[in-house]
Order: C-alpha cells, then structure tokens, then sequence
C-alpha cells in the first residue's frame, strides 16, 4: 500500500506532527463581508442570504436604512425574509412579529405590546462601495475592524466592473488561484503562451504578497487583455514592463497592475464569502477598476469587450478551482504537493487566520483512501 502524499508545507519540521487540513479551516468570522450588493435590496424589501451555513436577512426600510439580523423568526423559526417591511421594521410572514434593526420584538399583534418576548439576533451592518457588508463574528469587535479601503472605486480616473458568481469550492482554493500566476498555462487559449517571473515576494502578520512580471512566449495579445494592462507589450522596450502585485490581506485579496512609471492601471480587490456549513461553496464579490485612457469614452466602447474577456478567463478559474475541489472530497484530505514558496507561505497566513475550529468532513462523497 502506497503512502498517502503530503504537502510538503503539512509538516513541522520541528515536530514532525501533522498540520490540520487546511480545506477544513474555517473562514474567521471576525471580519466584514459583503453578503450582497446594494442593488440586490431594495427600499422596502428583503433578502436572504447565507454566512458559513448561518440564514441571514438583509431589510431595507421604507427610508432606505439597511438593517441585517438572523434569518428566523423567535415564535416557529421560519424564515424573516419571506415576511414584510414595515417602515423601519421587518414583520414576520407567519403571525405578524415585528422586528427592528436591533433584532428587538417590538410588536406581536395578538399579545400587545406590555408581554413581547425576546427578539432574534443582530448583525452589524454597512454599506459602502455598491456592497452590503455583515460583521458575522464577535459584534463588540465590529468597531475594531475597518472596511476593506477601495480608493480606485470612488476614483473618477477609474471604471469599474462589479463582478460575482458561485463557486463549489472551499475559499482557499480562490487564494491560490489567484496568487499562483504560474497557471497561466490554463489560459493559453484566451491569452496565448505567457511565462510569469516571480520577482520577490513579502509577508506580514495576516499578509502576505508577490510581483510578477509577464513575457508572452507564443501568440498574439488579445485586445481583452491590453484593455487590462493598458498597453501592447510589443509596443514598448524590454525594461519597460508592468508589474503585477497579488496580495492576501486576510480575508481580502488584492491584485494590482503598475506601469513602469509606477502609475496605477489596474486595481482588482475580491472577497470569498463560504455560504454553507461545509464552506464548500463560495460566492465571490469582486470589483475591477481600469484606469481610463486619455482618449474620451474610448473605454466604455471597449467595455463589453473587457466583461467578455474576464468571464471567459474566470470560467477556467472557476472550472479548475472546482476540479481541485472535487479531487479533496474524494480523497478525504489534501494530497496536493505544493513546491511554490509563495504558496506556502499563503497556505500558513491561511492557516494561522481562519478559524480555531474545523469544518467536519461530509459523509457522502469524502472517503479515505491510499493511491
């Protein structure tokens, strides 16, 4: 019987004990996530949505207030959003208990108001950049922790594209993706054969980062990619490259695009949200922001051409990442042999800030087993 692979970042070289199942780490609640754009509620209306397997509702009052609380009325459990704002409260669809932003019973129509019992939890709750965003964890740290930082999205010199879909994978498969330009071997079809050199890389207390420099080595650029990085590669001299700067700051990711002169000319940031229990599916939120070419409304002509690009490159992502997935249910554990130091050095801030817990392997479909 053959042993069962390792990653070689699993082992402590001083222990030798084995590192925890880093796709059974759970996401650390203790941040704000976007659970939904801004335009998905609407005044006077609700939504429901997911956290890690926890049922949420997001209201938006009759004055435009946004309000988050638990997705289950206190009497029969049932869920808030299936009921109906009204004004400032949300009352439920079943027997009419009305809650407010703060998760308080404020009303049950056949007790009165002098016996209400008790209410149904609150999140904190803020709305900024087109997302809504939910502090899950702790609420008395929400205050501690500030909002993700997005200067190019409120920039005027900038377009931005707010994208997102579902993938069925465990949020850290998206990191890598993301970090590792080594697979730009995926994407040869959409951006013919690119070779990334990795130019250095830094790491902090919960970051950690990487440049990479680009050469094409077969084919054409595609225009949907010099829309992105601002200009033909065979335009301009061998020194005068981008460079492109991914970064993990738990739990966002960020990667930028500078030109040689420093100028700022693509700026992506992007958030995995788990949606249940097992953490094995996500919904990405990501805003992309171009920078602007001195020729008026020369990009917005060009736009349908750049959404046609990334969703066709973020297919592959999502198509690969899934398969990635697919591979660790039915081996039960993470064989992957990963050799990229970056990677690993991901793989240990991915560790070290998630959560203390472990997300349980599912009973169907994750079996143990030797090659």
């Amino acid at each position: 019987m053959h042993a069962v692979p390792l990653d070689s970042s699993a082992v402590t070289p001083s222990t030798h004990a084995p590192e925890r199942d880093l796709r059974r780490v759970p996401i650390h609640p203790d941040y704000w996530y976007p659970l939904a754009w801004s335009r998905e509620v609407k005044r006077g209306k609700t939504l429901g949505v997911h956290f890690a397997g926890e049922p949420i509702v997001l209201v938006r009052t009759e004055s435009g207030t946004i309000f988050a609380l638990e997705d289950r009325c206190a009497h029969r459990q049932v869920p808030l959003h299936a009921g109906v704002v009204d004004g400032e409260s949300i009352r439920c669809g079943y027997h009419g208990w009305t809650y407010d932003c703060a998760g308080h019973c404020v009303d049950v129509p056949y007790l009165g108001r002098e016996r209400l019992p008790n209410g149904v939890r609150a999140y904190p709750c803020r709305e900024q950049h087109g997302l809504i965003f939910v502090f899950p964890g702790d609420a008395a740290l929400a205050d501690t922790r500030p909002l993700p930082e997005l200067p190019s999205v409120e920039d005027k010199a900038y377009k931005t594209r707010r994208f997102g879909r579902e993938v069925k994978c465990h949020y850290s498969f998206m990191h890598e993706n993301l970090m590792d330009m080594n697979h730009q071997f995926l994407h040869r079809r959409e951006m013919g054969q690119m070779r990334a050199r990795s130019l250095g890389r830094r790491r902090g207390e919960d970051w950690v980062e990487v440049d990479y420099t680009f050469a094409r080595m077969e084919g054409k650029q595609p225009v949907g990619e010099a829309l992105v990085f601002g200009a033909a590669k065979g335009d301009r001299g061998e020194d005068d490259k981008d460079v492109m700067t991914i970064r993990t700051g738990y739990p966002y990711q960020t990667l930028q695009i500078r030109s040689s002169d420093g100028t700022l000319v693509m700026d992506l940031w992007i958030v995995y949200v788990p949606l249940d229990a097992e953490q094995r599916t996500n919904r990405t939120f990501g805003l992309l922001s171009i920078r602007k070419p001195r020729i008026p409304f020369a990009l917005d002509l060009a736009w349908p051409l750049l959404v046609w690009f990334t969703e066709r490159i973020f297919k592959e992502d999502r198509w690969i990442v899934e398969q990635e997935q697919e591979a660790h249910d039915k081996q039960g554990a993470d064989w992957n042999h990963e050799v990229f130091p970056v990677i690993l050095e991901l793989r240990d801030l991915l560790r070290n800030s998630g959560g203390r817990t472990v997300i349980p392997i599912r009973e169907a479909g994750a079996r143990r087993h030797s090659p």
